[in-house]
């Protein structure tokens, strides 16, 4: 029986907990990016979908306007039925936590809904990013 654990990205993009809703807005400007938890010391406040910001002004702590409910599990729970959830609620993405409210990772689902992102995953859109920023400045005048 797989875990969550298994297939949770172990270094997520975060907010901090003085993160405004404005920084939260950018952040899930990027299509892949579909929550982001809310973090201090290493303990979740809040997971923050772009449905929490409409109408929110930017200058709002982003943790007022998140939740835990429902978008949270546990790392030891199953994988196959966390899956199936998550696909009946078109859900893509889980904070992973421990049972002292610690985020230990993220659960990304794909989105065609066959697997999860992984690291690998990421870490190749990254430099996908990059090299198709670099790419648009090389030829801009100075």
């Amino acid at each position: 029986m797989d875990s969550v654990a298994d297939a949770a990205l172990a270094r997520p993009k975060v907010l901090s907990a003085a993160a405004s809703v404005g920084e939260a807005r950018a952040a899930l400007a990027d299509d892949h990016v579909h929550a982001m938890p809310v973090v201090e010391a290493g303990v979740l406040l809040a997971v923050v979908e772009r449905g929490d910001l409409e109408g929110v002004p930017d200058p709002t702590p982003a943790a007022l306007v998140g939740r835990l409910a429902g978008r949270t599990v546990s790392p030891s729970a199953d994988l196959a039925t966390t899956w199936a959830g998550m696909a009946a609620d078109g859900r893509r993405r889980l904070a992973v936590v421990d049972d002292d409210g610690r985020l230990v990772g993220l659960l990304c689902l794909k989105r065609h809904g066959r697997g999860f992102c992984s690291a690998a995953d990421v870490a190749a859109r990254e430099a996908d990013r990059r090299s198709a920023s670099g790419a648009a400045g090389a030829g801009a005048a100075p």
